[in-house]
Formats: C-alpha cells, sequence, structure tokens
C-alpha cells in the first residue's frame, strides 16, 4: 500500500480540528444548559413573581408570592393529575406542564415569605416535624381556615386569646404564614401538643 499524499494531511488535521472545536462547543452547551435547568425550580420557601405566576396557574388564592404548605399541596395535586411524580417540588418537567417558561424561575430565592397583616413576616421559621403534622391535621396547611364557628383561625387553628398571648396581633388568617409558623414554634415550645388534643 501506497503512503498517503503529503498534500492531504493539512486538509485532514484542518478538519480533525474543526470536528473536535465543534464536540467541545456541544459539551460546554450541554453543561450550561444542565445548569441552568438545575436552578429552574420553585420549592417551599421560595418567593417572588415566578411563584406568583405559579399560584395564578394552580389556582391557589391568595397570590402572595411565597411558596407555602398551599402551594406545595397544589403542586403535589396537579403532579398526581399529570402523573408526574409527586413532590410538591416544582421542577423543570412540572414547569413545563404548566405552560410556564422555566428560565423565569431560576431568579426567585429562598427567604422571606410576605407580610399580608397585623403581624411582620420575619425570616422562613424551621417548623418540627410534629408541628407540621399538627397543621395538616387541623386546617390541611391552610393559612387562611377558618372553622365552623368561627372560632379557630388559621393553619394552627388557633383561638384569639391563645393567638395574642404567644406574641400574634390581629387575625390570625390575616397574618402571613410564617407569622403564623412562629406563633405556633412558641406555643408548642411552651406547651408541647397540648393545645391540639385532637391532632397530636
Amino acid at each position: 500500500m501506497s503512503a498517503p499524499s503529503p498534500g492531504l494531511a493539512a486538509p485532514v488535521r484542518v478538519v480533525l480540528a474543526l470536528a473536535a472545536a465543534i464536540a467541545l462547543l456541544a459539551v460546554t452547551a450541554s453543561f450550561a444548559l444542565a445548569g441552568r435547568t438545575s436552578a429552574n425550580t420553585l420549592r417551599y420557601g421560595m418567593r417572588g413573581t415566578a411563584v406568583k405566576e405559579l399560584q395564578r396557574k394552580l389556582h391557589v388564592h391568595p397570590v402572595s408570592g411565597y411558596f407555602g404548605t398551599k402551594t406545595r399541596a397544589a403542586v403535589r395535586w396537579f403532579q398526581r393529575r399529570r402523573h408526574l411524580k409527586v413532590t410538591g417540588v416544582a421542577g423543570p418537567s412540572t414547569l413545563r406542564k404548566l405552560g410556564m417558561s422555566v428560565n423565569s424561575a431560576g431568579s426567585d430565592t429562598g427567604g422571606t415569605a410576605p407580610s399580608s397583616g397585623g403581624g411582620s413576616s420575619g425570616s422562613h421559621v424551621k417548623v418540627p416535624r410534629e408541628l407540621q403534622k399538627i397543621a395538616q391535621c387541623e386546617s390541611g396547611g391552610n393559612p387562611r381556615a377558618v372553622s365552623p364557628s368561627g372560632r379557630y383561625r388559621g393553619k394552627y387553628q388557633f383561638d384569639q386569646q391563645t393567638w395574642e398571648a404567644f406574641g400574634g396581633h390581629g387575625d390570625p388568617i390575616k397574618n402571613s404564614e410564617s407569622t403564623q409558623d412562629r406563633v405556633a414554634v412558641r406555643l408548642y415550645k411552651a406547651r408541647g401538643t397540648k393545645p391540639w388534643p385532637n391532632c397530636a
């Protein structure tokens, strides 16, 4: 077999160099896309315009821009109906099914819940697991829930006397979810599960 013509070596090197450059660009783009997609997730504790859009899509009221328990429950409901993995986290696949631009989600951040009444919202409160279960039992995690009698109000179904005794102001349901969490944590630390005998 004869040796290749020296005149062909330069074009072959150019073609190989171009192929390598294209492959490198493809790999870089895929990494960039993966990084961007991982940020496009809305989860509990986040706030912002994308959360508001999510709440409007899921018919969550009020549209507060804060991803709380009620929004998480709505996401889970939607995921079950659309046969998605039920996580309560609105990731790229859930957002796409909702017709949302996933790029908008990455701009939202964790932090404080918006104030919606008498109490200041403050930062997100770490709620003990047992207290989370109590909230689900009492109100389904709904910070706007009111008992049929009207006496027990909010996520933890406070009566007015207990609410005010542990630092609450005004009507519990007119305060942000994080404010209700904060008051409930104080009550729980002081009295354990006794204030919720039916759900403890």
